[in-house]
Protein backbone atom coordinates (compact mmCIF):
# COMPACT_ATOMS: atom_id res chain seq x y z
CA UNK A 1 0.00 0.00 0.00
CA UNK A 2 1.27 3.56 -0.86
CA UNK A 3 0.72 6.15 1.45
CA UNK A 4 -0.12 10.12 -0.06
CA UNK A 5 2.24 12.32 1.24
CA UNK A 6 0.94 15.19 -0.02
CA UNK A 7 -0.80 16.09 2.93
CA UNK A 8 1.48 15.28 5.57
CA UNK A 9 -0.88 14.78 8.79
CA UNK A 10 1.18 16.67 11.73
CA UNK A 11 2.56 14.37 14.22
CA UNK A 12 0.87 17.13 17.05
CA UNK A 13 -2.29 16.04 15.93
CA UNK A 14 -1.67 12.44 16.21
CA UNK A 15 -0.49 12.03 19.46
CA UNK A 16 -3.66 14.57 20.38
CA UNK A 17 -5.91 11.60 18.43
CA UNK A 18 -4.34 8.68 20.35
CA UNK A 19 -3.98 10.54 24.12
CA UNK A 20 -6.54 8.08 25.73
CA UNK A 21 -6.03 5.24 23.17
CA UNK A 22 -5.10 2.14 25.78
CA UNK A 23 -6.08 -1.11 23.46
CA UNK A 24 -7.22 -1.77 19.74
CA UNK A 25 -10.89 -1.46 20.52
CA UNK A 26 -10.40 2.53 21.24
CA UNK A 27 -10.04 2.63 17.39
CA UNK A 28 -12.02 -0.15 16.14
CA UNK A 29 -14.84 -0.73 18.39
CA UNK A 30 -18.13 0.77 17.75
CA UNK A 31 -17.79 3.86 19.21
CA UNK A 32 -13.95 4.12 18.46
CA UNK A 33 -11.77 6.87 16.78
CA UNK A 34 -11.84 5.51 13.70
CA UNK A 35 -15.39 5.38 13.09
CA UNK A 36 -15.80 8.81 14.54
CA UNK A 37 -12.86 10.27 12.42
CA UNK A 38 -14.64 8.62 9.16
CA UNK A 39 -17.80 10.57 10.59
CA UNK A 40 -16.45 13.96 10.96
CA UNK A 41 -14.00 13.71 7.39
CA UNK A 42 -16.97 12.47 5.46
CA UNK A 43 -19.70 15.38 6.58
CA UNK A 44 -17.28 17.93 6.30
CA UNK A 45 -16.19 17.25 2.62
CA UNK A 46 -20.03 17.06 2.19
CA UNK A 47 -20.42 20.60 3.71
CA UNK A 48 -17.39 21.36 1.39
CA UNK A 49 -19.60 20.00 -1.89
CA UNK A 50 -22.62 21.81 -0.55
CA UNK A 51 -20.36 25.56 -0.24
CA UNK A 52 -18.83 24.47 -3.98
CA UNK A 53 -22.55 23.68 -5.71
CA UNK A 54 -23.80 27.23 -3.75
CA UNK A 55 -21.25 29.19 -4.56
CA UNK A 56 -20.60 30.56 -0.69
CA UNK A 57 -19.42 28.87 2.47
CA UNK A 58 -21.76 28.30 5.47
CA UNK A 59 -22.85 31.16 7.58
CA UNK A 60 -21.52 33.93 4.48
CA UNK A 61 -23.67 35.66 2.66
CA UNK A 62 -25.70 34.80 -0.22
CA UNK A 63 -24.51 36.03 -3.27
CA UNK A 64 -25.82 34.11 -6.11
CA UNK A 65 -28.99 35.59 -8.05
CA UNK A 66 -30.53 31.99 -7.74
CA UNK A 67 -31.71 31.76 -4.28
CA UNK A 68 -29.52 28.55 -4.06
CA UNK A 69 -29.34 28.44 -0.25
CA UNK A 70 -28.60 25.82 2.56
CA UNK A 71 -31.62 24.18 4.05
CA UNK A 72 -30.79 22.13 6.92
CA UNK A 73 -29.56 18.27 6.64
CA UNK A 74 -30.66 15.34 5.94
CA UNK A 75 -29.96 11.89 7.28
CA UNK A 76 -28.40 9.02 5.62
CA UNK A 77 -26.16 5.37 7.02
CA UNK A 78 -23.03 4.46 5.08
CA UNK A 79 -22.71 0.87 5.84
CA UNK A 80 -18.95 -0.51 5.31
CA UNK A 81 -16.48 -2.64 7.23
CA UNK A 82 -16.70 -0.52 10.19
CA UNK A 83 -20.43 -1.44 10.60
CA UNK A 84 -23.03 1.23 10.25
CA UNK A 85 -22.68 5.15 10.20
CA UNK A 86 -25.37 7.38 10.50
CA UNK A 87 -23.91 10.60 8.24
CA UNK A 88 -25.46 13.85 8.07
CA UNK A 89 -26.10 15.10 4.33
CA UNK A 90 -26.46 18.49 3.64
CA UNK A 91 -29.57 19.86 1.54
CA UNK A 92 -30.64 22.71 -0.38
CA UNK A 93 -33.96 24.98 -0.21
CA UNK A 94 -34.30 23.77 -4.28
CA UNK A 95 -33.04 20.33 -3.83
CA UNK A 96 -30.87 20.14 -5.87
CA UNK A 97 -27.64 19.24 -4.36
CA UNK A 98 -26.12 15.60 -5.39
CA UNK A 99 -23.41 14.84 -2.78
CA UNK A 100 -20.27 13.02 -5.20
CA UNK A 101 -19.01 11.33 -2.47
CA UNK A 102 -22.05 9.77 -1.21
CA UNK A 103 -24.66 9.83 -4.41
CA UNK A 104 -28.13 9.53 -3.77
Amino acid sequence: MTVNTKKAIPKDLIDSLLADYKKPEDLIDENGLLKLLTKLLVERALGAEMSEHLGHHKNAPVTNTDGKARNDKGKRTLKGKFGELPINIPRDRQGTFEPQLIPK
